[in-house]
């Protein structure tokens, strides 16, 4: 059979079919940005910013010692969100903040994230602890979770895997650098070619 033949019954088949009108479909729909998010948006900074007190020692929405904490940035994909919460990122570095007071622990924070993005470092564990004994319970772990969401070199984050520490260890994933996002580029453009 020819390309001709063909063409001629798929025309002699087709011969009473009309097409559908589709009047249901929005094409120009527009993501709306609710005031809270424009809110979160401007609250959130950068760790290159010097001033460590935009991170707030006066309150943070409690959690319960044994709750997960989680957060995920727009664009993170679903992938890389899933593999972090599962362990499966090597831990390229850690922090411990038992024994720590609050302020403490936000300057070590913010100076341990520092110094893995200047070591180009993506993957750590923090360990909070639960905070069981603590008064109110979780105190150190509900303000590690508020400071986290609020560092926009914060990708993603979520609560360790039991071998890592559980609910008392936090995974963070930072964001990529730009020498890594080229190198990525340039190495992802090899592969098509």
């Amino acid at each position: 059979m020819s390309h001709d033949d063909d063409l001629q019954l798929f025309q002699q088949m087709m011969g009473d079919v009309k097409p559908i009108k589709q009047d249901t479909a929005q094409h120009d729909k527009v993501h709306q940005v609710t005031d809270a998010q424009l809110a979160r948006q401007e609250a959130a900074i950068w760790l290159s910013e010097e001033d460590p007190e935009y991170l707030s020692l006066d309150n943070a929405p409690m959690v319960k010692p044994e709750d997960f904490i989680e957060f995920k940035r727009d664009g993170v994909q679903d992938g890389v969100y899933r593999k972090l919460r599962l362990g499966k990122y090597p831990v390229q570095a850690r922090l411990d903040l038992h024994r720590k007071s609050l302020e403490e622990a936000r300057d070590e924070i913010v100076n341990f994230l520092r110094q893995c993005l200047r070591m180009d470092i993506r993957t750590v564990i923090i360990v909070h602890g639960k905070g069981e004994r603590s008064n109110p319970p979780a105190l150190m772990k509900s303000y590690t979770s508020a400071w986290l969401k609020q560092i926009k070199d914060v990708m993603c984050f979520h609560s360790a895997q039991r071998y890592h520490g559980g609910t008392g260890a936090v995974y963070v994933l930072l964001r990529k650098s730009a020498e890594k996002k080229l190198e990525n580029r340039e190495k992802h453009q090899k592969r098509m070619a």
